[in-house]
């Protein structure tokens, strides 16, 4: 009887054992399986659209944060991620920094690619490994659309090749010359061709981005997003002063 009790305990403490180990590993359980649900919402979120911006060195901020700030507000359509050839932080032609989400190799898929311009796009036109990574990206995307001399970049890759495009006007002589393949519109606050949108320099992007954000989503949707951001957005993408300005008309 008693090697019998004492066998009957031993094998009770043993399952308790068993069962406290479980129960203290539970949450450490349910911690794995919800960063592994978030780990896929990150990387595949059906609900809203993923937009990419690159970035390199020497991108101009307005280009960057103008578009950026419009989207950014649709917070329940549309997810951004910082796009660019290698992970850490990139510095603006401006100084001030940005940290890269993901690189080009890390990136599935898109709903939005946008291209900043900036002083840096002098040095990237020249980077074949980087054209080669966008040009593969964008060919894939289904919008894709450049602030500034980041039409150049476009341009390069042979991605915008007979299609209808705008950039800089001040910068209008260098960025055109980037490709004699582009149907280059002098005069144009953005052009829309098929699945490109192109912004003239700097402050146009933000206009083009609420014009892009009505095709996506509607006109009050863009039109609250500019009413939330106080900004007075041009709605009327033939209206460019600047073009005359630089001398690009008689």
């Amino acid at each position: 009887m008693k090697n019998k009790y004492s066998k009957s305990r031993r094998s009770f403490i043993k399952k308790m054992a068993a069962g406290s180990l479980l129960l203290s590993l539970s949450p450490l359980m349910g911690l794995a399986r919800i960063t592994e649900k978030q780990t896929d919402m990150t990387e595949n979120n059906d609900n809203k659209l993923l937009l990419g911006m690159v970035v390199f060195e020497g991108f101009e901020l307005l280009d960057t944060f103008g578009p950026l700030e419009m989207f950014g507000s649709l917070r329940d359509k549309v997810e951004i991620v910082m796009i660019g050839q290698q992970h850490g932080s990139v510095k603006s032609s401006a100084g001030p920094a940005v940290v890269v989400d993901r690189t080009f190799e890390e990136i599935k898929a898109l709903d939005i690619l946008m291209i900043p311009g900036g002083g840096g796009t002098r040095k990237e036109v020249n980077n074949q490994p980087f054209l080669d990574a966008l040009k593969k990206l964008g060919e894939q995307t289904p919008h894709v659309a450049s602030i500034c001399t980041g039409a150049a970049l476009l341009a390069k890759t042979g991605l915008i090749d007979g299609i209808k495009a705008t950039t800089n006007k001040r910068a209008f002589k260098w960025a055109t010359s980037q490709s004699d393949q582009v149907l280059w519109i002098k005069e144009a606050r953005w052009v829309e061709d098929g699945k490109f949108f192109t912004s003239s320099g700097v402050s146009a992007g933000t206009d083009m981005a609420l014009a892009l954000i009505e095709k996506l989503f509607g006109y009050d949707v863009a039109m609250n997003t500019a009413n939330g951001a106080e900004y007075i957005w041009n709605k009327d993408p033939h209206y460019d002063p600047f073009a005359k300005l630089n001398g690009l008309l008689d």
